[in-house]
């Protein structure tokens, strides 16, 4: 099993990073929240991975830390919920969110992903409340759970989607100010405002 990649990042082809291992290219599907983290290809990335054998093949599964391998684990341990919607649910909602979602029992959260319904929304937490709370991701995500404030209005969906990747309040606002001067599209400011984060 490959739980581990550190290598050269060659490029970037939609959600698949290639990565050189001692001059052995290997290509990594990561989520969302993960690629617009990603070095410059040409530098040295360091990627906890998921190997998972199926009879069409075999594929990699990329993260930045093992906490979101991890909940990823959980996640697909879930029937239904499968490699493509646990990286929806980890890349597009991020990790903290998502364990937040499932400690805290809110299934409309969890059911903003890609792929995830109401139903399997419930079953996920119904599944995975119990073994996440034996784990250290209640620890960590009841830690990240800040006191409810007033629904934010649609221009913070990029202060919210940099909070949700672990970044301070303090840190985002001025760079997600200059962000939004640069795109009008939120993916695009998301990618400026974190190579501004990452200097």
């Amino acid at each position: 099993m490959i739980g581990r990649l550190r290598g050269e990042l060659i490029g970037i082809d939609g959600g698949i990073a290639v990565v050189d291992c001692a001059g052995v290219g290997y290509e990594v599907l990561v989520p969302d929240s993960v690629l617009v983290r990603l070095p410059s290809p040409g530098q040295e990335v360091s990627i906890f991975t998921r190997q998972i054998f199926r009879e069409d093949g075999v594929t990699l599964y990329g993260f930045m830390e093992a906490f979101q391998r991890r909940l990823f684990d959980l996640l697909i341990s879930v029937k239904g919920c499968g490699p493509k919607i646990g990286l929806a649910l980890i890349g597009q909602l991020g990790e903290e969110t998502v364990a937040n979602a499932i400690v805290g029992q809110d299934s409309r959260q969890l059911a903003r992903a890609t792929g995830v319904g109401p139903k399997l929304a419930e079953r996920i937490i119904l599944e995975l409340k119990d073994k996440m709370a034996e784990e250290n991701f209640q620890r960590r995500a009841v830690a990240a759970i800040s006191p409810k404030v007033p629904k934010k209005e649609p221009e913070d969906e990029l202060v919210d989607a940099l909070l949700a990747l672990g970044y301070k309040r303090s840190e985002v606002d001025s760079v997600a100010d200059k962000a939004r001067e640069s795109s009008d599209n939120v993916k695009d400011q998301l990618r400026h405002a974190l190579r501004s984060l990452q200097r």
